[in-house]
């Protein structure tokens, strides 16, 4: 581990001197990020604490058996208060108080016993939030937490913040930071966290080893991205003795998916690019893809991995996806000898991990020729490096006279639900599994 003891020591004592702390992950949430948020409302309630967890978008139903999942709210707009103070002089006392709501305008009728109050008496001030302390799980930087930082920035300047995170893209914002980039996942920094604090270790029950252990499973891609070490195999041993339910991560996060996600997935699979001499493999799912098959952006997630296992002798594999909102989402998963953070940053202001890193994109116009574009700045990034090495042939999809690459309709049964029940096989159990979470949120 690359943090101190002072580190932790300082993230402990700041915890024990406040009472009521918020935990934020990401925006687009993932499992890690989650898990680290839950893992955290159950260590700190057990020390006492009053705890929010708030989820900045409604978090996938696929990760609904984390323990404490139902304990999250999305939003914080209606717990921010304002406060409207009247100065009273000396023997004026307030006789009636009531209020209005007319032509988008509160009336607030106050009514002094005796006396006057003049305007000059009104005061208007920021109230203070239902807390004391916040803390930022799994997340590079505040803007990823999405509008829960646009719409509040009020929030993060008028308290501490602890930074708890694994991403070398880290901008190392807030008071306190837990940050370990050699952490294979924001779970087993906590994780590190309690075996550095006797107070929090007691209370690491299977439910929390549970959560610890679905971050640092699904940000490994069940340990096998390059992200795993000897310590990470460590700990997922120890959480294991603590009781952490692996077979029941397993089952939820690997083996069930819905049909709508299985379609988009095909349409993905179907549309598979590659350029071998670049060395890179994409796809993308637009908004009438996902309309079309009845799914959201979010699942897509894990997508990545299976143009990865069809291809994997290239440099760089690239999922774009176009979001609800309009923008468009870029994952992307690198070898060895390309560091995939450094070029989503120097590109598209991205970030992530070496191997595994990501980038947003807004304010396009047309989705398809936006991701045309971003395909021609990578493939001339790739194209710098001295000695890149092409995909070998046979590696290569089927190409029409065009240059096109053929669709192949990998998934075309899925739409037939009865087949499904009728064939007996678990159709999902042979697909790829999710990916390691870091498109830069």
């Amino acid at each position: 581990m690359s943090l101190s003891k002072e580190e932790f020591s300082a993230a402990s004592h700041a915890l024990r001197q406040h009472r009521r702390i918020l935990i934020l992950p990401h925006a687009n949430v993932d499992p890690d990020g989650l898990g680290a948020a839950l893992a955290c409302y159950h260590l700190f309630s057990a020390l006492g604490k009053d705890v929010t967890v708030v989820c900045p978008d409604t978090p996938p139903e696929s990760l609904a058996f984390l323990p404490g999942f139902d304990h999250m709210s999305e939003d914080l707009a209606a717990q921010e208060q304002y406060v409207l103070t009247i100065n009273l002089d000396d023997g004026v006392e307030v006789d009636k108080l009531r209020y209005s709501v007319e032509d988008r305008k509160v009336n607030i009728i106050v009514v002094p016993k005796g006396g006057t109050i003049r305007k000059e008496q009104v005061v208007f001030s920021d109230g203070e939030y239902p807390y004391d302390m916040i803390v930022v799980v799994d997340t590079a930087d505040l803007p990823l937490l999405g509008s829960l930082h646009t719409q509040h920035p009020r929030l993060f300047s008028t308290m501490p913040v602890l930074n708890v995170d694994h991403h070398v893209s880290n901008t190392r914002y807030g008071t306190l930071q837990l940050v370990d980039p050699s952490a294979a996942s924001a779970t087993a920094v906590l994780y590190e966290w309690c075996q550095n604090d006797p107070d929090l270790a007691q209370h690491l029950t299977p439910d929390v080893a549970t959560l610890l252990l679905t971050g640092l499973i699904t940000d490994t891609r069940s340990f096998q991205n390059p992200n795993t070490t000897p310590r990470s195999l460590e700990v997922a041993a120890e959480l294991l003795e603590k009781g952490a339910r692996q077979q029941e991560i397993i089952r939820h996060i690997y083996k069930t998916k819905p049909l709508s996600t299985l379609r988009v997935w095909g349409r993905a699979l179907n549309r598979m690019q590659v350029d071998a001499g670049a060395g890179i493999v994409w796809s993308s799912v637009s908004r009438e893809d996902l309309a079309e098959m009845g799914a959201e952006s979010k699942e897509t997630h894990g997508l990545l991995d299976e143009l990865i296992s069809t291809i994997p002798d290239a440099h760089l594999y690239v999922l774009f996806t176009e979001l609800e909102d309009g923008g468009l989402k870029a994952s992307m998963r690198s070898s060895s000898s390309v560091d995939a953070s450094k070029m989503a940053h120097a590109l598209f202001g991205g970030g992530g991990h070496p191997r595994a890193a990501g980038f947003r994109v807004h304010g396009f116009d047309n989705f398809d020729l936006q991701v045309l574009e971003c395909i021609q700045q990578l493939k001339a990034h790739l194209r710098s490096f001295s000695g890149s090495v092409p995909l070998q042939e046979e590696r290569m999809l089927p190409q029409t006279h065009s240059g096109a690459a053929t669709e192949t309709d990998v998934l075309r049964d899925l739409s037939d639900t009865d087949a499904l029940r009728s064939a007996g096989t678990d159709v999902v159990s042979d697909l790829v599994q999710p990916s390691s979470q870091e498109d830069a949120k």
